[in-house]
């Protein structure tokens, strides 16, 4: 090992010791030996003889941004996608890689603050109620109100396209919209849709909100593996998939469960908020400050999906994860909510979707609103779109 860390060079005279290549990359030995095994650097010398490496210094910088990559927690097969690419490449890979860190560490941190204010309210609400107080949960209360949702679901196939790879649904339990890709993405879209229909959620308040959490997380494994499943007779599996966001009515609360750039949004008191956050490129640069909100809706890049559900492979062309956020929607009597794929956000914008779905009298007539509102636009893309509103239940 001494004489294998030593400086000194190849019969060529031109290559160093894996001990000198160390000290150069700054990463250690065990490392590169490590790395060596991987295919993911390689020496430029072997001796047959003694098994010691040798490195050419011009590979001196390939394995400092390897070093650098680990630095950032990428994996080490993604890693090996990177230095294989062109420096341009290179870096939109790394930054899709990091956007994609930052979209799951947000998602963590909304379930986190979530988790603050239900068990701060749970706490007070505790601290208030006599000895001998029956907790009969939410919906069990005296006095409650009985809720219920009505909604209505449409797709359209736009002005360009040929095919349809959007799907919708909208039933008394379910609201959800999927916007499909690849060669597989209208079957996508419809098992990840398919796969939350017979769902069980409680109507009557017995189940926590941490059950309700467990809930949806297995819902929405089970819309990742039906899509998984839908592609895998595809030529290219890997490149099929779709985006899904659903709400899930539990009788006294919307669960929902959201992976991609479709969107949820609420209308309440006549204003319009978006509840979702894009797991997409364009949107991790208007969050880091590369581009402004306006910038982003012509901006010239592809629709780079950080997150979605498909296959089991991910090709560095669509990077994605298939780890959904999900999170409980507590609802009011007169909310109405909006569901859309970027076929209608990407092309209508936000005043305008908010006045078509304020003047809709209904459901219906809303999404019909909707669907022309894309057309006008130029329809570039499918379509697809939910509005339901939470009533009071007869």
């Amino acid at each position: 090992m001494e004489r294998e860390g030593r400086a000194v060079g190849a019969a060529s005279g031109e290559l160093v010791t894996i001990g000198e290549f160390a000290r150069l990359s700054r990463l250690s030995a065990k490392a590169l030996r490590r790395y060596d095994e991987l295919g993911l650097l390689r020496p430029a010398l072997v001796d047959p003889v003694n098994g010691y490496r040798y490195y050419d210094p011009v590979q001196v910088e390939g394995a400092r941004l390897v070093a650098w990559l680990r630095r950032i927690g990428m994996p080490l097969n993604r890693i090996g996608r990177v230095v294989a690419l062109d420096a341009g490449a290179a870096a939109v890979e790394i930054r899709a890689y990091w956007a994609r860190v930052e979209a799951e560490t947000a998602a963590r941190r909304d379930l986190a603050m979530y988790l603050v204010d239900h068990l701060s309210a749970e706490g007070r609400t505790m601290s208030r109620m006599p000895d001998n107080a029956e907790n009969t949960g939410s919906s069990g209360s005296a006095g409650a109100v009985a809720l219920a949702i009505r909604g209505a679901a449409l797709t359209d196939i736009g002005v360009v396209r040929t095919a349809n790879q959007d799907a919708a649904f909208a039933g008394p339990r379910l609201l959800a919209v999927a916007d499909g890709f690849g060669e597989g993405g209208a079957e996508a879209s419809a098992a990840a849709i398919e796969a939350l229909k017979p769902s069980p959620w409680s109507r009557d308040g017995a189940l926590s909100a941490a059950d309700l959490l467990n809930a949806l997380e297995d819902t929405a494994d089970s819309a990742a593996r039906a899509v998984r499943d839908a592609v895998a007779p595809c030529a290219a599996p890997d490149g099929s998939g779709t985006t899904l966001t659903a709400m899930l009515w539990t009788g006294s609360r919307l669960g929902l469960v959201h992976i991609g750039d479709s969107r949820a949004y609420l209308v309440r008191g006549g204003e319009l908020f978006r509840i979702t956050h894009d797991h997409s490129l364009v949107q991790s640069m208007i969050d880091d400050g590369s581009l402004s909100p306006e910038e982003a809706s012509s901006h010239p890049g592809p629709a780079l999906l950080l997150k979605a559900l498909a296959g089991e492979a991910r090709p560095a062309s669509v990077a994605v994860a298939c780890r959904a956020d999900v999170r409980l929607q507590e609802v009011l009597a007169g909310d109405r909510y909006l569901l859309c794929s970027d076929g209608l956000s990407a092309v209508v914008d936000a005043a305008d979707l908010r006045a078509a779905v304020v003047a809709a009298d209904d459901p219906q007539e809303a999404v019909r609103r909707l669907a022309g509102l894309a057309r006008e636009a130029g329809g570039p893309d499918n379509v697809a779109c939910v509005v339901a509103d939470v009533v009071v239940e007869e």
